[in-house]
């Protein structure tokens, strides 16, 4: 959160510097690196699929895992109950389930999905970076008679440097299901792009939204036409659907309008945006490889026993995938 947070850090958050262009500048140097590791990592996509990545800033693939592989995944989250831990943002509640090898282990088709090479590469490329990617077993639900708003639901860019998010998505997603949407074309930057996240930069410190001051700048629909952008893509896509974005371009969660449940598998790579090197990633070592949900779900609970503050993960122990939330 540090190298992107106006808030928390006074050197990224200062007028006086970003006045004179230090935001910018490590734009710029950010997008520099991303296209040199890319050009390392060539081989990670066939021709067609980076081509239609680097127009719209995702790849889409339907009927993503066969027919066998797709049926077991299924009946082993069916017939198993995972350690789990939860996350309240308004009315959303979004489960999260580690998938390390002590749990894959037993679980064949869960395992060849994580582990499939389309979904491991993709992943790499969109986000530049020759990486282990975290991976869950993943369901976002959603209480209709809360009121209180989810703030993924406002367009978004997750920071200001290429990073890859990924949903195998499990079962169908309809439109009132509340799916992904993304604005094409939105990872890569127009003038007016660079003119909106300047002016943003001057202020992004003291902005009201909490995120916005985080470096997660939201934006309106309005303003992401006037950057030169078009119209969102909203993913209702049938089960056993990949889709890969780069979350520095704009997009958000739809909002739900029916109950239910969206499952399926989730992934997530971001690394420090300065290197020019693709690979070298402490987090693929032997040991660590593969671990990262479980390292992270024990950092949350150490940081919660050692500040006394609740975790915004919160360790609901063992559920159904799609169990209604225990927050």
């Amino acid at each position: 959160m540090g190298q992107k947070s106006f808030k928390k850090n006074p050197i990224i958050g200062s007028r006086w510097l970003n006045e004179r262009g230090f935001y910018l500048k490590r734009v710029a140097w950010a997008e520099k690196m991303a296209a040199l590791r890319r050009r390392q990592m060539v081989r990670f996509l066939p021709e067609e699929d980076k081509a239609f990545f680097h127009r719209n800033g995702y790849v889409v693939k339907e009927n993503f895992l066969s027919k066998d592989i797709f049926a077991q995944v299924q009946d082993e989250i069916a017939t198993n109950a995972f350690a789990a831990s939860e996350m309240r943002q308004g009315k959303t509640v979004t489960r999260f389930i580690g998938l390390p090898p002590s749990v894959l282990k037993d679980l064949p088709g869960l395992s060849r999905a994580v582990r499939d090479p389309y979904l491991q590469n993709a992943m790499r490329y969109v986000a530049s970076y020759n990486a282990d990617p975290i991976v869950f077993l993943h369901a976002v639900l959603w209480d209709l008679e809360k009121t209180r708003k989810d703030p993924q639901t406002d367009f978004h860019m997750d920071t200001f440097h290429a990073t890859s998010k990924a949903w195998l998505f499990l079962r169908d997603v309809d439109v009132a299901d509340g799916p992904f949407h993304y604005v094409p074309g939105s990872h890569r930057y127009t003038p007016e792009r660079t003119a909106w996240e300047f002016e943003q930069s001057l202020n992004a410190a003291q902005h009201p939204d909490g995120m916005h001051a985080a470096g997660s700048f939201r934006a309106s629909e309005e303003e992401i036409l006037r950057m030169g952008y078009g119209k969102p893509v909203c993913f209702d896509v049938p089960a056993n659907s990949l889709v890969i974005a780069d979350t520095h371009g704009f997009h958000r969660r739809g909002i739900a309008t029916r109950p239910g449940a969206r499952v399926g598998l989730f992934a997530d790579l971001r690394r420090s945006p300065y290197f020019p090197w693709s690979g070298l990633d402490l987090r693929s070592l032997p040991g660590v490889k593969g671990r990262q949900s479980e390292i992270y779900t024990g950092y949350l609970s150490f940081r919660s026993k050692l500040t006394g503050k609740p975790s915004h993960h919160r360790e609901v122990g063992r559920v159904k995938i799609e169990a209604p939330p225990v927050l």
